[in-house]
């Protein structure tokens, strides 16, 4: 199979996910952050579902001063305002008498000698009406939005307890002898560094990661571990390293095996370039490399299409950057590289190395036959990164 273009890769992978979106499961509000919208989000009510106090105030007819008739508190039935002259104290989201002609602010109210209440109401009326906000049957957001802490608010303001969302599922597992799952390296063997992020990143894009599972460098080792990742009922199964040829690299082989059909097998892009993506039965197999800063390559190139079609997405878009330092190419390659968020090159980048990448808000795409220059703005892939980690620099533009 021929290597392709990296831009041709992620739409590959984008669509070997959209062609076999997974099931859509009902969950509680609490449990929904992250996932993605199975179907349109529809108001089940007006929303307010009935004329509500900005203020605390008095809800008043006809002119001032105005007999106080009741109370109305939040939570409360109002009852309708039937004669000119007459007031009822309201709290704020309280239910607006029928017959109200305006709220005028407690602190811009004073009291008569008889007990009356009179007052100056300002311009602007002082409630929202019935179904300012959204009308019942109202599409407020549409399949495949990703849901957010705002998102789940606004639906049980509309009065969802559950929401039916798609959320893949991804089993990772990790090859490597030479790795150690604890301890200090040295001997010949280093961390495993994989095991704890990958788990991380993939939730922040909308995927579960539901086991990470150390193997064996034997071919049998590694035929058993896909086998029983995808017995699971794993929507993706993550690997890393073996996605070269050596004599210890056995993906390829344990593919073969299982009978998978390649969607990508290589990519043009530096770092990464053999990272794979192949099917078997309704299941994705992503390949990512050995060496820590390929695999996050490939999972932004392969692993981040792939999910938001197995979600139901959209094809992510690319951020842009404007570089603040000059970038060289790779030739005929993709080159990704790290930057921060002021567009600068970070240092310690090579493909073995983490500390770069540590420090550094995505990848700056610099595209085959041509280099990224100081000023110039680039596209950027950007890190899953929760918001409050991303340093300044980077907008949300798509080139």
């Amino acid at each position: 199979m021929t290597p392709l273009a990296w831009d041709k890769a992620r739409v590959a992978a984008y669509e070997a996910g959209a062609a076999h979106p997974v099931d859509a499961v009902e969950v509680p509000l609490a449990e929904a952050d992250g996932a993605t919208l199975a179907g349109p989000l529809l108001s089940r009510t007006d929303l307010p579902p009935f004329p509500t106090s900005s203020i605390d105030g008095w809800a008043t007819r006809g002119p001032a001063p105005w007999r106080i008739v009741g109370r109305v508190l939040a939570g409360a039935t109002a009852g309708p305002l039937t004669e000119d002259g007459t007031c009822v104290e309201i709290a704020t989201g309280a239910m607006v008498p029928d017959g109200t002609e305006q709220i005028v602010r407690v602190e811009e109210s004073s009291r008569t000698d008889d007990g009356r209440v009179t007052g100056s109401a300002r311009p602007a009326r002082e409630w929202r009406d019935q179904g300012d906000e959204a009308r019942a049957g109202e599409e407020l957001f549409p399949a495949g939005t990703p849901v957010t802490p705002g998102l789940i608010g606004l639906a049980a303001s509309c009065g969802y307890d559950t929401l039916v969302v798609r959320r893949p599922t991804a089993a990772i597992l990790v090859f490597g002898d030479e790795l150690l799952g604890s301890g200090l390296p040295g001997d010949g063997r280093v961390r495993d560094a994989l095991g704890p992020i990958l788990p991380a990143w993939l939730r922040r894009l909308s995927a579960e990661a539901t086991r990470v599972v150390r193997v064996e460098d034997t071919l049998e080792a590694h035929v058993k571990a896909i086998r029983t990742a995808l017995d699971s009922g794993a929507d993706l199964v993550c690997t890393t390293g073996g996605t070269m040829h050596g004599p210890v690299d056995h993906l390829h082989p344990a593919l073969r095996e299982l009978g998978a059909e390649y969607v990508v097998n290589a990519v043009e892009v530096r770092p990464g370039f053999p990272m794979l993506l192949a099917r078997v039965g309704r299941a994705l197999i992503a390949g990512l490399p050995g060496n820590p800063q390929s695999a996050i390559v490939a999972l932004l190139s392969l692993g981040v299409p792939a999910i938001a079609g197995l979600a139901g997405r959209s094809l992510p878009d690319l951020r842009t950057i404007r570089l603040a330092g000059d970038i060289p190419g790779r030739g005929g390659y993709t080159h990704l590289a790290l930057v921060d968020g002021a567009g600068r090159p970070v240092s310690h980048v090579g493909s073995s190395m983490l500390r770069g990448l540590a420090g550094a808000v995505g990848f700056a795409v610099i595209p085959p036959g041509s280099v990224g220059a100081a000023g110039e703005t680039a596209a950027l892939v950007p890190l899953p990164l929760l918001d409050g980690e991303r340093p300044r620099g980077a907008n949300r533009e798509t080139p």
